[in-house]
């Protein structure tokens, strides 16, 4: 889970150019403002739903990324999510992280079905939700006033 004490870290994530272009701008600029992140995102999540995103780290103890599991207001679905620093993109983590949490949730939570959505220009991700076994099924406008973003789900 994600904590407090993650805060640099997750300051570092949500204001990396990628995470901004494929995820969206949390205006998250300060230690304060990441920890204030840290408990209205993941730590209500996993008090509200029981799931929430994982913090994900090296064997070494480095933190790489975040992946986990999401209940969004404007989806039907529990939603996979993911980021990952550029650095560790593109070497295997994603799949390893995402492929874990789509188990925990037909192993422990017992979702029939599982969602993600990615922009529509987003190639590496779309790629790697395929990889998973998850399939595009259509493109959707959940947020307003952004433009629509491509749906993937996987029946577990």
């Amino acid at each position: 889970m994600v904590e407090d004490d993650d805060a640099p870290f997750i300051l570092e994530l949500l204001n990396d150019p990628s995470f901004i272009r494929n995820i969206g701008d949390r205006r998250v600029r300060t230690l304060d403002g990441a920890r204030a992140y840290i408990r209205k995102g993941p730590v209500a999540s996993y008090e509200r739903f029981g799931f929430g995103l994982w913090l994900v780290e090296l064997k070494d103890g480095a933190s790489i990324g975040m992946c986990g599991l999401l209940k969004r207001n404007v989806l039907e679905d529990v939603d996979v999510g993911f980021a990952y620093l550029p650095a560790y993109q593109a070497k295997g983590y994603g799949f390893e992280g995402a492929r874990a949490v789509l188990d925990h949730g037909r192993d422990v939570l017992r979702l029939p079905r599982i969602v993600a959505i990615v922009n529509n220009d987003n190639a590496p991700s779309a790629r790697l939700l395929e990889k998973l076994g998850m399939k595009f099924e259509r493109m959707v406008q959940p947020f307003p006033d952004e433009p629509p973003l491509r749906l993937f789900s996987a029946m577990l």
